[in-house]
């Protein structure tokens, strides 16, 4: 398993083609839909922003240990082993039904992305300083993957940023397609 310093090293990386990515579009092709259950780009980006702010809670719930929902006993399930051995997501497209809960508003501007990102990438940098602290048995459940601890929270912030490659990959083409 790479080292938190290895995982924050490709963060960053990933998050550097982000914002490259960004430069290349406009808000009409940030809001573009090919449907109503398709994201957009930009809803994508809101995703991605929301979801790490979330698993870095989880981190810091795992870090403070004294979160009734820690699981200490409880393990990854076997999704979730496969996922953290081979340290990526398999490159499926992973479809969740469009709900007022789930799904991401488009973003407000340009600048919000921007700055979501380099708020994301300053979290990371400062919880990976700490991470070592935490106990490996202080777990959250994760719905799909398991129980995971605070090191394994931050390392799927990367591995969900990097698996978001293909849906971009997939939304730019229908973006540019005029």
């Amino acid at each position: 398993m790479k080292s938190t310093k290895e995982v924050l090293k490709s963060f960053e990386l990933t998050v550097e083609r982000y914002l490259e990515e960004l430069t290349k579009l406009s808000m009409e092709k940030l809001h573009r839909k090919l449907n109503e259950e398709d994201w957009s780009i930009g809803q994508m980006y809101v995703h991605l922003i929301q979801s790490a702010f979330m698993h870095l809670h989880n981190v810091e719930q795992c870090l403070a240990g004294r979160e009734s929902t820690l699981n200490p006993t409880k393990e990854k399930t076997e999704q979730g082993k496969i996922v953290f051995n081979l340290e990526q997501f398999p490159a499926v497209r992973i479809k969740v039904p469009a709900s007022p809960i789930y799904t991401p508003q488009p973003p407000e501007s340009m600048e919000h992305l921007v700055d979501g990102l380099h708020n994301v990438v300053e979290r990371m940098r400062n919880t990976e300083s700490v991470l070592l602290q935490a106990p490996v048995s202080n777990k959250i459940l994760h719905p799909a993957f398991g129980a995971l601890n605070a090191q394994e929270w931050f390392m799927l912030i990367d591995m969900h940023y990097r698996h978001h490659f293909l849906q971009l990959d997939r939304l730019k083409s229908l973006a540019f397609e005029e």
